[in-house]
């Protein structure tokens, strides 16, 4: 599984950082402590990138949800 963020290009390089870690399901306090800086930034950081408009998009390689292919019997 990939994410892309559309409009990246509108995003600061912290503000990416923090939206692939938050879209990714990180919490307030491990980007903190990852990137060394204070929670009160990361959430500072992460609502002035939402403010700029980026969408996450979840890119899911092959089948990887069994919607498709395999079983013959649903396809009547």
């Amino acid at each position: 599984m990939q994410i892309e963020i559309r409009h990246a290009q509108n995003l600061s390089f912290r503000e990416k950082q923090v939206v692939t870690m938050k879209e990714m399901g990180a919490s307030t306090a491990v980007i903190a402590k990852r990137l060394r800086i204070s929670e009160s930034s990361v959430a500072t950081l992460f609502n002035r990138a939402r403010g700029k408009g980026y969408e996450t998009v979840i890119v899911i390689d092959g089948d990887a949800l069994g919607l498709f292919g395999g079983d013959d019997e649903d396809e009547e």
